[in-house]
């Protein structure tokens, strides 16, 4: 295949009339977040309605509901917020939006700086594209084999999300035409600066059309990242989501595990034997999560009941008043639904999924702690968890302590201390339990009082819980700063491995393009 080599882009002055320097503000304050809206109230088509109600989303997070509409518009924009905060929709529908499924060309690109969220975003885009017939996206990261991203963007993708560098070496090749591009969006640009993906980046802004859609999604705004903007955008709006700090409960023991992602169930059921609570509240961030979990924990033999916006409201009243009388032990809830639920006693709350927002973290925590009593708010952590549960830190300034999964040992130590102290209770008050004369005919038929009281816990008392994959974390995850990622090798190659050599100087002399005026 031909090979075309890029070249570099020789930024020049913008005319006078847009060399202003400063982004043009969004027309709210920067510091007041528009707050959480229905999906309905932002304009989106019913196939992309119908896609945000099949994920289980009730209502669009602060950066969704400020952004999407400033998008749908065509405007160029600028959106700093948290990673966690649901930023990836937050640009996914209106792009998905403006794709023409008739037209095979690639229309919407998605700069991202790692392979894994190059995966995640592209599975966001297939989620939402889900009933919008004839979109296909395409993911393209280094490491990958070649031929299936050839054969890929010959067959055609409307949306292509990638990698700097590898994006770019499909540029020299020939093989990524960006000519016509409507939606070009850099996720992440922080990162990818940190990470030295500068060049490409501009290579890449260079390479497409003029007349298009650019959008930066980022953690901060720093001067790099302003220069990007200035050159490679016109009249963007801003949108900037900040929250006030505000602490967590007093009387709540904040504390997250580490888990694999397969294995969170077991590692909530393990967690519910531990603790031995009467009650508990467990919050998912969809409709579909909260249907599972809960059927999920019936069948495990707990007495659980599900509570989300897509329920009547006569049912959600029921399940409400039915969790307030204790009628079941564990309600599995979205953060919308749950608004509302007053329970002095809850001992437990559970966070299967970490909330988008930070502020709602702060909600879910405040309905157990109540009325003078302590409570215990656990968080599961798996995988990119760590960078949203940072920003809760950050948002709450406190210190959300990491425990060790319990053993099967310490759940079975547990519950015997738990049983000995019932039994004891019993065996001291003044009334003997009715189940007396039971006990005295099996000593009667001869058997020994041990092997009695032994045959009846066998019976009555749960198997000691299995060894499963939550077992498999001794130590913590590594962790990282945040925006940082291991340098390359001190003698190795700077690039990604399995990558193909650069197509030599001189094959092509491309053509050079002006920055966007």
């Amino acid at each position: 295949m031909k090979q075309r080599k890029i070249t570099k882009v020789v930024n020049k002055k913008r005319p006078a009339k847009e060399a202003s320097r400063d982004l043009q503000p969004d027309p709210l304050p920067e510091e007041v977040s528009p707050g959480h809206l229905p999906f309905e109230q932002l304009g989106l088509s019913p196939e992309l309605l119908k896609a945000v109600g099949q994920l289980g989303f009730e209502e669009a997070s602060p950066i969704q509901a400020a952004a999407i509409p400033l998008l749908l518009e065509g405007h160029d924009l600028v959106g700093q917020s948290q990673t966690g905060s649901g930023k990836t929709a937050a640009f996914c529908i209106p792009a998905i939006e403006q794709v023409d499924p008739k037209l095979p060309q690639t229309q919407v690109l998605i700069l991202v700086p790692t392979r894994e969220l190059a995966t995640q975003v592209a599975d966001e885009v297939h989620k939402l594209a889900a009933f919008k017939k004839g979109v296909r996206s395409l993911p393209i990261y280094g490491g990958a084999a070649y031929e299936r991203q050839f054969a890929e963007l010959k067959r055609g993708v409307q949306i292509v999300v990638g990698t700097p560098g590898r994006l770019t070496d499909h540029l020299g090749r020939g093989t990524l035409d960006l000519s016509t591009v409507r939606v070009l969006i850099l996720d992440e640009a922080d990162r990818m600066l940190d990470m030295g993906f500068r060049e490409d980046i501009e290579t890449i802004l260079a390479a497409a059309t003029d007349e298009r859609q650019t959008v930066f999604f980022s953690a901060t705004i720093s001067p790099p990242i302003k220069k990007l903007v200035q050159t490679y955008s016109r009249d963007p709006r801003q949108v900037t989501i900040r929250h006030k700090a505000v602490a967590g409960p007093p009387l709540v023991d904040q504390v997250y595990y580490e888990v694999r992602h397969h294995a969170k169930f077991d590692a909530l059921s393990r967690l519910i034997d531990f603790f031995d609570v009467r009650s508990g509240l467990i919050f998912c961030n969809t409709q579909q999560m909260v249907e599972q979990l809960a059927d999920s924990l019936s069948a495990r033999g707990c007495a659980a009941e599900r509570l989300h916006g897509g329920m009547a409201q006569p049912q959600r009243t029921r399940v409400m008043n039915g969790f307030k009388q204790a009628a079941f032990r564990f309600l599995v809830a979205t953060d919308v639904a749950a608004r509302g639920i007053d329970v002095n006693d809850l001992e437990l709350v559970v966070n299967y999924d970490l909330p988008y927002d930070p502020e709602d973290y702060v909600h879910r925590i405040g309905r157990t702690g109540r009325a003078g009593r302590k409570g215990r708010a656990v968080t599961l952590i798996s995988g990119a968890g760590f960078r949203k549960l940072q920003a809760i830190e950050r948002f709450t300034r406190t210190s959300i302590r990491r425990e060790k999964m319990p053993t099967v040992e310490a759940v079975e130590n547990r519950r015997t201390d738990t049983l000995f102290g019932k039994l004891q209770a019993i065996l001291e008050s003044d009334e003997l339990p009715r189940e007396t004369p039971l006990i005295e005919r099996l000593l009667e038929a001869g058997h020994p009082p041990t092997d009695v009281a032994a045959a009846i816990l066998q019976h009555f008392v749960p198997a000691p819980p299995s060894e499963s994959a939550v077992d498999e974390i001794d130590e913590p995850f590594r962790q990282q700063r945040p925006g940082k990622r291991p340098g390359p090798s001190r003698f190795g190659p700077r690039r990604g491995h399995g990558k193909p050599p650069r197509p030599t100087k001189g094959s092509f002399q491309g053509k050079q393009k002006k920055p966007r005026g």
